[in-house]
């Protein structure tokens, strides 16, 4: 049979890899100026788009979507067209990929800065950007299956399995998060709220992990390793395993994230029986990466992209395991809320994504411009200075997150607190925070040496930007099922049917969590005395929310004694049926919240938004001179109203034409009050509707003088249980 003569397109190539390291600089620069403000709190001055709480999601989602995002356009339009001996199926859908990708980026770098977030882990972006980007990934998921139809090779190899993977669970994962009741252009509320909007976040959270950085860079590996190595995949066999175990288990994995919280005990214990079972295929995926390189280590001494690939995969192994041991209660008791969980997470971030990236870009960059590297030694310099660089960053946050959770958790002989003041616990990890910083600065100055390695290659050589190859026309697609019964070779011709059975395995974890928490809301526990926020407290939630205190502050007490005798009675599940979305939080730089209402005076709490160091010396949260005279948008309220009343909060019948009066009579007392002890604000302050936000927080259960707190209804149960567990 004559050959067809086709065309790489590796214009939209070389694009996505411009893309990849220049918002790469721009999440590791980000990342960096974060990390100087938990020395210095005030750095970079008073000005609120540059503050820690609105940058920390900026830089999250810059390193996530912007940089491995477009590294996983980079990998999957560079080998699918190989694998497939096909040209991409559209060139105008992959520029639309790849503009609409980039203006996705964009606008979260303007929204973000300015609050406009609805605050969950990794899907911070409102609603408009959320359709975006369902849109955009639509767009390339259609382009990817064209091209996988129209291939020349019978066979569909291992890569391509992870990649229609990552394509069908992303979009699963992004649209149920994503469900909410927009206010207006700028605002919305999940239509989830509490317990079930947690177990919906961390299911997408846990997953997005899952199906965002590792399903695809496990493709990425599959393709890049054996081509640069010049050898085989080590086992075919094993990669079937690993694909179909691991697309199966991860989906259930995302409750342990929620161990110890307000959570159903059973969801807790199906998140860790499945993260246990992930170090199987996880090592498996590890395994068939490195023996593929047995007898290939001279080649790996010589070339930067199989140093960084040898690197990567096995960071991969280290936080594979980790995060299962993470999943045990007793392990999860000293590591969650702290520091260890961000070790954890660079680890894989900077070694794994950001080692297969930069061997990606090492290795296309010379091919697609037909030139060698420009510089050797400046390629070995990147690969020296980012690996020294992970190091320095992630040991001084594996031992001062330990060294967080003891000091919480310590007794001392008369069986009170040691520290019972949070902020020793705070102080005394700084020093690891400036050596995590001077990590970072490591691994950026390596990242920018490697850059401008590549961009002279790039000028040294000519883009070929449409790269001809021919290959045997197809004709193989009637291919009757093979005697003997069901083979993995026939389903690998079918890309259809393939398609079908990874949506079905994802679905069937997802759905098992799914329905009985978040879709039967009877089986959420209520409480008759928890009410909806007042309009003014919904005001100050939404400015807490704006200004990302939840990245430092959690809102959930787990049910050990060192936290009830720190923070008050334990959390329990029916507090937060009217909390859209739930904040609950990752990580502790700051106390608990959950019991903080009139533990203080309002006076105290002016003070501490004006200048925290006045209240608690030492203290690094950033001072927030803005919130004394940014003014309320009391236009707003009657739609905030209209739309949580339209997700079934009881807010009377024709509320929302009286909500601004009754916002307005409980801001004037609480000003008056601020004045009458000194403090000068208006009533329509932003500083006034966050102090009646964190006077609310936890007392709707808290006991009156003679009467014991009201019990849960509908799951009337042990304290322990209702909690989820315990110590």
């Amino acid at each position: 049979m004559a050959n067809e003569v086709f065309h790489y397109d590796n214009r939209i190539v070389r694009n996505f890899a411009l893309a990849t390291v220049f918002w790469g600089v721009v999440g590791m620069l980000v990342g960096v100026i974060i990390a100087a403000k938990l020395i210095w709190p005030d750095f970079l001055g008073f000005i609120p788009e540059l503050s820690y709480g609105r940058l920390r999601p900026l830089h999250t989602n810059a390193v996530i979507f912007a940089f491995a995002g477009n590294a996983i356009f980079l990998g999957v339009y560079y080998s699918l067209q190989r694998l497939c001996k096909a040209r991409m199926f559209s060139d105008a859908l992959s520029k639309i990929n790849f503009w609409g990708w980039q203006a996705i980026i964009v606008s979260a770098a303007l929204t973000l800065p300015l609050g406009l977030t609805q605050s969950k882990e990794y899907a911070e972006l409102e609603w408009p950007i959320a359709i975006a980007i369902a849109v955009v990934w639509v767009i390339f998921g259609v382009n990817m299956m064209g091209t996988i139809y129209k291939r020349r090779v019978k066979h569909m190899y291992v890569a391509i399995w992870f990649y229609i993977a990552t394509f069908v669970t992303v979009a699963v994962l992004h649209i149920v998060n994503n469900l909410v009741v927009p206010v207006d252009l700028f605002k919305s509320y999940s239509v989830y709220a509490g317990v079930q909007d947690a177990l919906v976040q961390w299911w997408y959270g846990h997953n997005a992990v899952a199906f965002f950085l590792t399903t695809p860079f496990l493709g990425i590996m599959y393709y890049f390793i054996p081509k640069a190595a010049n050898r085989p995949i080590y086992s075919y066999r094993l990669s079937i395993v690993h694909f179909w175990a691991l697309i199966f288990i991860y989906i259930w994995a995302g409750p342990h994230h929620l161990l110890y919280t307000a959570l159903p005990g059973w969801a807790q214990s199906l998140g860790v029986v499945f993260s246990v079972m992930l170090i199987a295929p996880s090592w498996g995926g590890m395994i068939n990466g490195l023996f593929t390189l047995r007898g290939a280590w001279d080649r790996v001494r010589q070339d930067p992209a199989l140093k960084f690939m040898v690197v990567g995969v096995t960071a991969y192994g280290m936080a594979t395991f980790e995060g299962p041991m993470m999943s045990f209660k007793n392990v999860n008791a000293i590591t969650h809320y702290t520091d260890y969980v961000i070790a954890h997470v660079h680890t894989a971030a900077l070694a794994w994504n950001g080692g297969l990236t930069f061997a990606m870009l090492y290795f296309i960059t010379p091919r697609i411009f037909k030139t060698r590297i420009w510089s050797m030694k400046l390629a070995n310099f990147h690969f020296w200075i980012a690996l020294l660089g992970i190091v320095i960053y992630v040991v001084p946050l594996y031992w001062g997150g330990v060294t967080q959770s003891l000091m919480w958790k310590q007794f001392n002989a008369d069986g009170f607190l040691s520290y019972p003041n949070f902020l020793e616990t705070v102080t005394q990890i700084i020093p690891m925070y400036f050596i995590r910083m001077l990590g970072g600065i490591l691994y950026m100055v390596g990242a920018i040496a490697g850059i401008v390695n590549l961009l002279m290659t790039m000028r040294s050589g000519t883009l070929e930007a449409n790269e001809q190859a021919e290959a045997p026309a197809a004709n193989w697609k009637n291919e009757p099922m093979p005697e003997g019964g069901f083979r993995h070779r026939w389903l690998e011709s079918k890309a259809t049917l393939f398609t079908v059975l990874v949506l079905i395995t994802i679905l069937i974890g997802g759905l098992v969590e799914y329905i009985p928490t978040a879709l039967v809301k009877s089986n959420v526990p209520t409480i008759e005395s928890v009410k909806p926020y007042t309009p003014l407290e919904l005001e100050g939630r939404d400015i807490y929310i704006a200004e990302g205190c939840l990245g430092c502050h959690s809102q959930m007490i787990r049910p050990f004694r060192s936290e009830t005798e720190r923070y008050g009675e334990y959390s329990k599940a029916g507090e937060f049926v009217y909390d859209r979305p739930f904040l609950w939080g990752s990580k502790r730089t700051g106390p608990d919240l959950h019991r903080v209402g009139g533990k203080y005076p309002d006076s105290w709490h002016f003070m501490h938004f004006e200048d925290a160091y006045s209240t608690s010396p030492g203290s690094i949260m950033p001072s927030y001179p803005w919130l004394l005279t940014n003014r309320i948008d009391t236009t707003r309220v009657p739609r905030k109203i209209r739309a949580l009343q339209s997700l079934g909060t009881p807010y009377p019948e024709g509320y929302d034409q009286v909500a601004v009066r009754d916002l307005k009579i409980q801001a004037e007392e609480i000003a008056s009050g601020l004045r009458n002890s000194g403090f000068y604000t208006e009533w329509d302050n932003d500083v006034v509707a966050l102090i009646a936000y964190m006077q609310r927080l936890g007392t709707d259960i808290q006991a009156r003088p003679g009467q014991e707190t009201e019990p849960e209804t509908e799951a009337e149960t042990e304290p322990t249980a209702a909690a989820g567990g315990s110590q």
